[in-house]
């Protein structure tokens, strides 16, 4: 047996572990939530993975906003949800790029629901599949990804109300987006280590290491700047987004018992979806897993400024 297939055998045997996981019911004194008391944002929810998390989440007992860009879309996939499953799920429009709209949907929560519990950013772009590797749209692809789910953070940090659990951030990653992967890496290791140190890592630097890429792009020296070879502006982006939660997380550990907020990252893996062309190998309900479980752990148990797949911690 290649490696090749050692490794695909063991992954199997993994998503085989983590679908009887999640047929687990949480016990009594793991459920610290209930539907009145606990709210849950999914951006980016109107299909694919954000849909899933939706779900399961409601499927769980909170209440779901779920958004969407595209007010149909988004009460289609509510439609769906609550009355062919039942689930208590609300709808708000949302575009992570735009930031009146953000400011909107804050203003919406809090009058709604007085605020959240669980952040779950899943919006995100990419324009390649297969092989492809353009940077035609690479603005828009670290605009969405990493400045949508940033801006996100911070309007919803202010709205994220006090518990004893602590509120969660999860943000929706990418392997793609390793500091220190064996494969489609930085090749500058100063780079590397710069972004990979949390103790001198701030959001100045990480935004100006993407405008560095988005300026190459620009100019078209790009493919000299040592950027990752694979998807390579959806891989920066991430890359971005495993930055920022590494270093938000860390601003948010001065918080006092009560006002926690736990701050993570996770690939959901090459799912089959339409980002992907459905052409990946796993199951939304797969990909979704890592999140819902990230969002729902005890506080004690609860981790932050970590990156996750399959519900393992990996290096960023």
């Amino acid at each position: 047996m290649t490696n090749k297939e050692k490794a695909r055998e063991r992954r199997e045997k993994r998503m085989q572990e983590i679908s009887l996981l999640r047929t687990i019911p949480y016990s009594g004194h793991q459920r610290w939530w209930s539907s009145e008391n606990v709210v849950a944002v999914v951006t980016g929810s109107n299909r694919g993975i954000g849909l899933e998390i939706a779900r399961q989440l409601a499927s769980h007992g909170l209440t779901v906003v779920l958004t969407a860009r595209n007010v149909d879309a988004g009460l289609e996939a509510v439609t769906s949800l609550r009355h062919q499953e039942g689930l208590k799920v609300d709808f708000h429009q949302l575009d992570v790029t735009d930031a009146s709209s953000i400011k909107e949907f804050g203003r919406w929560i809090k009058q709604t629901f007085g605020g959240l519990d669980i952040l779950v950013n899943n919006a995100g772009v990419n324009y390649n599949l297969g092989s492809d590797n353009s940077v035609e749209f690479a603005e828009t692809v670290v605009s969405t990804n990493y400045h949508g789910t940033k801006n996100m953070i911070k309007a919803m940090i202010p709205l994220m109300r006090p518990s004893p659990q602590g509120a969660r951030i999860v943000n929706v990653s990418s392997r793609l987006g390793r500091v220190y992967g064996r494969r489609n890496r930085l090749a500058n290791v100063e780079l590397r280590d710069q972004l990979s140190n949390p103790d001198s890592l701030t959001e100045d630097f990480i935004d100006r290491t993407v405008s560095t890429f988005i300026n190459q792009v620009k100019d078209g020296t790009w493919e000299s700047g040592g950027w990752p070879q694979t998807f390579t502006d959806y891989s920066i982006s991430k890359l971005a987004v495993n930055a920022y939660t590494r270093m938000i997380a860390k601003e948010l550990l001065t918080r006092q018992e009560g006002e926690k907020i736990y701050v993570n990252s996770f690939c959901p893996g090459w799912v089959k979806t339409a980002m992907t062309g459905f052409a990946g190998n796993t199951s939304p309900e797969d990909a979704a897993d890592t999140g819902v479980w990230l969002s729902l752990a005890l506080s004690q148990e609860a981790v932050t400024g970590k990156f996750f797949a399959e519900r393992r911690e990996i290096n960023f």
